[in-house]
């Protein structure tokens, strides 16, 4: 009796009494579902955007800006947005009513606003730099809580589609799309520094500074956009979702009959 109410809280029912299921019946109901597929998409991207960023940006500091203490500043300067980024996303699902969109369309603004960072800099333009850098923030922590919103969407979306339901293996997938676009974003700026002539703690010549500037702003910028547009194909609305929910009760009402 307690297992089949653990059953029914988790949604797993429809799995009981089946035991282990092989990965190739999870990658072939994986397969079948549109919407996780854009969302894995969205993360092998965020990953390669986020992680290849964040591994630019102390290099960025100190030598396109020439001076590391700035990025304490920055840090700083992107706390609050990241909060209230992260907070702004309830009340723009209200509106759009489609998690996938709602991600799409901060991805674009975070694009927009890094491709703006390419023409500020911190001993130029201090308050136009920091100002840019936490309206980025503040887009790209929308997106980041947008993004994962959608993947128990995605989970009741592939039980309805395939009368499976494998929330342990979608998370642990998204997941490792996260870490792939990770690795790559990481290994590809890595590769290019060395290529080009990067040696620490020296001045850079002038292909590696444009590199670092350009993995600080332009290329991320233009990755985003792509997210943005990726993303912007993920048809799952909340009305959609609630009447697949209601299909979902419907069948275990069946069942238990």
């Amino acid at each position: 009796m307690l297992f089949l109410l653990f059953c029914k809280n988790k949604g797993n029912c429809n799995n009981a009494g089946k035991g282990k299921i092989s990965i190739k019946v999870q990658l072939k109901a994986v397969l079948q579902n549109r919407p996780y597929l854009l969302a894995l998409a969205g993360q092998v991207l965020f990953g390669f955007t986020l992680y290849g960023r964040n591994a630019d940006v102390l290099y960025y500091f100190a030598y396109v800006e020439g001076d590391a203490s700035y990025y304490t500043r920055y840090s700083m300067c992107i706390i609050v947005p990241s909060i209230i980024g992260a907070a702004c996303f309830q009340p723009v699902f209200s509106r759009l009513n489609n998690k996938g969109r709602t991600a799409s369309v901060f991805a674009l603004l975070t694009g927009i606003a890094m491709l703006c960072l390419f023409f500020f800099n911190v001993k130029e333009s201090p308050i136009a730099f920091y100002a840019l850098s936490g309206v980025t923030q503040f887009f790209f922590s929308g997106f980041n809580t947008a993004i994962y919103a959608i993947i128990p969407d995605c989970v009741e979306y592939g039980e309805w589609k395939t009368e499976l339901r494998n929330d342990g293996f979608q998370y642990t997938f998204i997941s490792l799309g996260n870490k792939i676009g990770m690795a790559i974003g990481t290994a590809l700026l890595a590769a290019l520094l060395g290529k080009f002539g990067y040696v620490a703690n020296q001045p850079q010549n002038s292909t590696v500074l444009s590199i670092m500037k350009h993995s600080f702003t332009t290329i991320p910028g233009i990755l985003w956009i792509v997210t943005a547009v990726v993303l912007y194909f993920y048809r799952l609305n909340k009305k959609r979702y609630n009447e697949i929910i209601e299909d979902l009760e419907s069948r275990k009402n069946q069942s238990v009959r």
